[in-house]
């Protein structure tokens, strides 16, 4: 396996790792800076609502994209195990 190879497969990776998590740590993201600034408008500073409220979005959001994140890690499994496992030989 050459160096290219090596490369390849890694940028390959984080490229799907990046795919898969972006959309939840989105939902998150969103949702947090939404709940902060209604804290800081109404001067409310309870942690628990950020928290559970980022739970509950985190859940949803796994529900809604887990077909998504699950064909795009067949994917790239598919990909490792039949286009980089020809180039080894």
């Amino acid at each position: 396996m050459t160096q290219e190879q090596v490369i390849t497969i890694f940028q390959d990776a984080l490229t799907t790792i990046l795919t898969v998590a972006l959309p939840i740590l989105l939902c998150g993201l969103i949702v947090g800076l939404t709940i902060s600034i209604i804290q800081a408008t109404t001067q409310v500073q309870e942690q628990t609502m950020t928290i559970v409220a980022k739970i509950v979005v985190t859940m949803v959001a796994l529900m809604f994209f887990g077909p998504f994140i699950l064909t795009t890690l067949m994917e790239f499994i598919e990909r490792v195990l039949t286009v980089y496992s020809m180039d080894i030989r």
